[in-house]
């Protein structure tokens, strides 16, 4: 029996669409762009390449074919400009928001910055959209909402105080959202990712998140660090599950307005865990590399210690179905960035 994603990216190849994604050389944009130009959409996308890079880009020219590839059109500007989401939002029947500034720690070294982005951007971007009529709004939420409410696994109604600056922002983006629906009756659906992961995940940044950090560092053969004790966990999401969820999000029909959904694996895995599976996949294809253990240094300011996502809701009412576990994901992981060691 076909799942409601299967169906849904049969129908989209009969009927192509045109999408929107922001962010769109970026790790989640890129690959966005690949599945959506695969299912033969066209695609618009915006990126200032504050975080994102030209590379993703010419790797998914690699991996379409030509036809699919000229339906591609690519707007470089920023969501801080209200004029340029006016223009990308032109003519679109979904948008798939994904452009901010990521990371805990850059917020907290800049949060006038994280807050033009992800503020102000997020606002230009609903404004340009609803003033389009686009048919879906879709945007990257993020777990960092839950700030320190205790509760496991998190369910959507439940947060607490937010822990950074970047975690403000992702819950005002929620705040606008809704107040568009009861203003403007504009709908949109929130995503709330948990630590997404896979291709094209930046390794040479100062704020690259966990397992591009690590992979980066044991191919140069550097120190691996563990903030804390290793018992820090999370929900770790595989992007391909990110993918479905923003696809299945743009064409749900017949459920409550203006909603946000948990998007994760619906596992928890422990720093100590992440490391040993790592190193085992490593150690599976590419016995030379040398890892040495772990070195050890103080927990971070602003991170949530433990995440565990209950994805119920997004199962019931999207038909997310993540197809991919933490283990597959991190296989699939290792092989690319081995593949490509100057990712």
């Amino acid at each position: 029996m076909k799942t409601r994603y299967q169906t849904i990216q049969e129908d989209l190849k009969k009927d192509p669409k045109h999408w929107l994604i922001t962010g769109v050389a970026g790790f989640i944009g890129s690959n966005l762009l690949e599945a959506l130009l695969q299912l033969n959409q066209t695609v618009t996308g915006l990126d200032n390449f504050a975080t994102g890079f030209q590379v993703n880009l010419q790797d998914v020219q690699k991996n379409v074919s030509s036809d699919q590839w000229k339906r591609f059109n690519f707007i470089e500007g920023d969501i801080a400009d209200p004029s340029i989401c006016k223009k990308a939002c032109k003519n679109i029947n979904f948008v798939l928001h994904q452009a901010a500034l990521g990371s805990v720690p850059r917020s907290i070294a800049d949060p006038l910055s994280s807050n033009n982005a992800n503020i102000s951007g997020h606002l230009n971007m609903l404004v340009a959209a609803k003033d389009s009529a686009v048919d879906q709004f879709v945007y990257a939420a993020s777990s960092s909402t839950y700030g320190d409410h205790p509760e496991l696994p998190k369910l959507e109604d439940n947060i607490g105080k937010p822990l950074s600056p970047y975690a403000v922002t992702k819950l005002v983006n929620e705040l606008y959202s809704r107040v568009f629906f009861d203003t403007y009756a504009f709908d949109s659906i929130g995503l709330r990712y948990f630590n997404v992961f896979g291709r094209r995940q930046a390794v040479n940044s100062a704020y690259a998140a966990v397992i591009p950090e690590w992979l980066g560092s044991i191919m140069a053969g550097e120190d691996i660090f563990i903030n804390g004790d290793g018992s820090t966990s999370r929900d770790f999401t595989y992007i391909d599950n990110v993918i479905q969820a923003n696809i299945l999000a743009a064409h749900i029909k017949n459920r409550p307005p203006e909603q946000i959904y948990n998007i994760a694996a619906g596992s928890r895995t422990s720093l100590l865990e992440l490391h040993s599976i790592i190193v085992n996949n490593i150690a599976e294809k590419n016995p030379a590399l040398k890892i040495d253990a772990p070195k050890f240094r103080d927990f971070r300011p602003g991170d949530v210690r433990h995440s565990l996502a209950d994805i119920t809701k997004a199962k019931e009412f999207l038909g997310y179905d993540p197809f991919y576990t933490v283990q597959q994901g991190l296989e699939y992981t290792v092989e690319w960035y081995l593949s490509n060691p100057h990712a």
